[in-house]
């Protein structure tokens, strides 16, 4: 954690530094450790051996009991510097004699122990017996200084502290070197994107300096330098080929539009033209064959007075044709005004107008509860006003007629239908139902221009909903339509 906040090469040095000081450490401490067992090994065995001599020579002193003769032969133990203390005791444990002479009492065991050397608080001490064939005559006690060996590790751990700094001045040297050829080309390759994410410059290329894994991982970063400047350069391209596309869009759109805008002009010249040049010749042909009829009405016979009757229906059915045409052509144009509309409120109005017209019909309507719409009330009038009279119309060759009305939410539409028990129609032939002029019954069975559906559909359309039918031949049928929910 220490070394998140250092640059790479640091961290490359520290951990190199690190390890190889461990490794010091760890082999420093094993060779001391090494070095203190064995000079302790051997430090027991010199003064297991001194002690064996000294015991060997100091039977006859012990079994002819002469302290003198003991005294001198612990007397030889000067040539061996280290040793700071010896004693003999006697079979009883009895102090029979001391090195050197003089030395107190106190500072030796008050009673012999058990043979063998141990080390304690800086001495090196033990006991060895006196024997003599297989009679125990005494027992040696002697004590080793280890001052020496002390002396002798202090050396050995400023030598091992000398060469610790030189490995570690040896270590640093070599990790310097090692960090600069590997942090080097990384930081090379760092400074590189840096530059690029700066500069969106993908043309610049990090230098190479070894053909090592950095190398490597070099070539692969310019090598995808290369490849997003490539990219970059067939985006703009492409971007290059869509602006001149949609420069072109642009003017056929303008073009397209300019024309869009003389076919309304012509479509609005051809409404004039409707409604005024064939309404005035419509008007006159109905008008003359009124006269016709009044003042020469008795003077036909019955062939002429049904041709008559059917030139005045066609006239009116083609006054109709042109009314519903207009209607048609007129609502790409109005301009939709959307409200709350209270659907059922406009039903019962329209109801009542339409049930006028229907004196001695034998009919039942139901009309269930109406969620309410957001919608353009004119145009919504226009919807059910066709429905309803559609479900009057087709029910009208029924003894009893059944509409019934109803609707409800579904998710994030309200939906409505008008259903009834009239003729129905074939669903064979359902895409015709919303087309304009198109028929599923004929004129004789049912009058009608062909063009009420069709109005129905283009606004709901424009109202962001649909219109479909369900129906079967003799069965019935049952309108819906679909508004977005408020």
């Amino acid at each position: 954690m220490w070394l998140a906040p250092l640059p790479i090469k640091w961290k490359l040095m520290a951990v190199m530094l690190l390890t190889s000081g461990v490794v010091v450490l760890l082999t420093l401490a094993a060779f001391l450790t090494y070095e203190f067992f064995t000079h302790r090994k051997t430090a027991v065995s010199e003064l297991s051996s001194i002690g064996s001599i000294v015991a060997t020579n100091s039977t006859a002193a012990l079994a002819f009991d002469s302290p003198q003769e003991a005294e001198e032969i612990l007397s030889a133990l000067r040539a061996e510097s280290q040793i700071v203390l010896a004693a003999l005791y006697d079979r009883e444990g009895n102090v029979f004699s001391v090195y050197p002479e003089g030395a107190s009492h106190d500072e030796l065991p008050p009673v012999p122990g058990e043979e063998g050397y141990i080390l304690r608080a800086g001495y090196l001490e033990g006991f060895q017996p006196v024997v003599e064939g297989d009679v125990h005559l005494g027992t040696l006690f002697i004590r080793s200084n280890m001052a020496k060996a002390k002396e002798r590790f202090q050396l050995y751990f400023v030598l091992s502290a000398v060469m610790a700094v030189g490995a570690l001045i040896l270590a640093f040297i070599v990790s310097s070197n090692l960090q600069k050829r590997i942090s080097r080309p990384i930081l090379s390759l760092a400074r590189t994107a840096a530059e690029v994410s700066a500069s969106r410059d993908y043309s610049l290329r990090a230098v190479k300096e070894n053909n090592d894994e950095i190398g490597s991982l070099t070539d692969a970063f310019n090598a995808m330098l290369a490849e997003m400047e490539a990219n970059i350069a067939k985006h703009k391209q492409a971007e290059e080929e869509v602006r001149s596309f949609n420069q072109k869009l642009e003017g056929m759109v303008a073009e397209r539009t300019r024309e869009l805008e003389a076919a309304n002009r012509e479509l609005e010249s051809f409404s004039y033209s409707v409604s005024h040049d064939l309404r005035a010749p419509l008007r006159s042909i109905h008008g003359y064959m009124n006269i016709f009829a009044e003042e020469y009405g008795g003077k036909l016979d019955d062939e002429a007075t049904r041709l008559i009757t059917i030139i005045q229906h066609n006239a009116r059915r083609m006054g109709q044709l042109i009314d519903d045409l207009l209607s048609f052509s007129r609502l790409g144009r109005k301009e939709l005004m959307k409200g709350t509309i209270s659907m059922e409120d406009m039903v019962d109005s329209i109801w009542e107008e339409l049930l006028k017209e229907q004196d001695g019909r034998d009919i039942d309507f139901t009309r269930a509860s109406l969620p309410p719409a957001f919608a353009d009330s004119v145009t919504m009038r226009h919807v059910w006003t066709n429905l309803l009279s559609n479900a009057l119309k087709y029910t009208g060759r029924k003894t009893k007629a059944i509409i019934e009305v109803g609707g409800h939410e579904e998710g994030e539409r309200v939906l409505y239908f008008v259903r009834d028990n009239g003729s129905g129609f074939d669903m064979r032939y359902y895409q015709k139902l919303f087309g304009v002029f198109q028929r599923l019954h004929s004129q004789e069975e049912f009058e009608g221009t062909g063009v009420g559906l069709a109005i129905c559909q283009r606004i709901l359309h424009r109202h962001g909903g649909t219109i479909w039918a369900d129906a079967r031949p003799d069965a019935g049928a049952t309108f819906y339509f679909a508004l977005p929910r408020p």
